[in-house]
């Protein structure tokens, strides 16, 4: 999954664009407010890390203008800011959760887990359908009982997949949820997870709708 990361700090930055990566998220990393308005503008974040203390614009009024354009991207504030009345005023601000920094990264991981799989009205955390299980925190995946052997990015795709069971998505939209800025992507990259993963499975798992996209049925057989 896509998450944005909102952090002036050089170190801190690159330390949690890491620990996110090993956790499993495509992170993209930007240093100031203005930057991460627009992008959650034009970008279908899954989440957002968003710092408080930011150059050009500061995280409230990020949370702000975001909320104004009736974006729903959970928004999981991360600064130093440890005051009670810091915390309630950026969750009354439309932030999903707060987290006083430092933290430890495989809390943020699960605090971002939990902010997604509400997000997308699931309650259980993992993704059930019919006999495929996809489990986000053990970044494990079983058919009929058996665990199945993916690359990261072929877990990437099938969570997408799973979390819109049911939904035709598109390429591009497949594209846009799994590669951060500056990846190099070629042109049938989609095309050819999509066949690891069926022979991985089976073939009738994931379903193409020629022209359209790929799904996966909630109940596949």
């Amino acid at each position: 999954m896509r998450i944005l990361l909102v952090e002036d700090d050089a170190l801190l930055g690159d330390g949690l664009q890491r620990g996110l990566r090993q956790a499993g998220y495509e992170v993209d990393w930007l240093r100031d407010g203005r930057s991460a308005v627009a992008a959650l503008a034009h970008e279908p974040f899954a989440a957002a890390v968003l710092d408080l203390g930011l150059p050009q614009l500061d995280g409230l009024d990020v949370l702000k203008a975001v909320r104004a354009a009736e974006n729903r991207v959970p928004v999981l504030i991360l600064t130093a800011r440890d005051a009670i009345d810091d915390r309630i005023t950026g969750l009354d601000r439309g932030a999903d959760d707060y987290l006083v920094k430092p933290c430890d990264l495989g809390e943020l991981a699960a605090r971002l887990r939990a902010l997604i799989r509400r997000s997308s009205g699931q309650a259980s955390p993992v993704y059930e359908c019919g006999s495929l299980v996809v489990d986000p925190a053990a970044h494990r995946v079983t058919w009929r009982g058996q665990v199945v052997d993916l690359s990261a990015r072929e877990f990437a795709l099938l969570q997408e997949l799973a979390r819109d069971a049911g939904r035709v998505l598109s390429r591009d939209q497949l594209i846009e949820r799994l590669y951060p800025w500056g990846d190099e992507i070629e042109s049938n990259a989609i095309e050819v997870h999509i066949h690891h993963l069926r022979r991985k499975l089976e073939p009738g798992v994931i379903i193409t709708l020629r022209g359209v996209g790929y799904m996966l049925p909630k109940d596949p057989r």
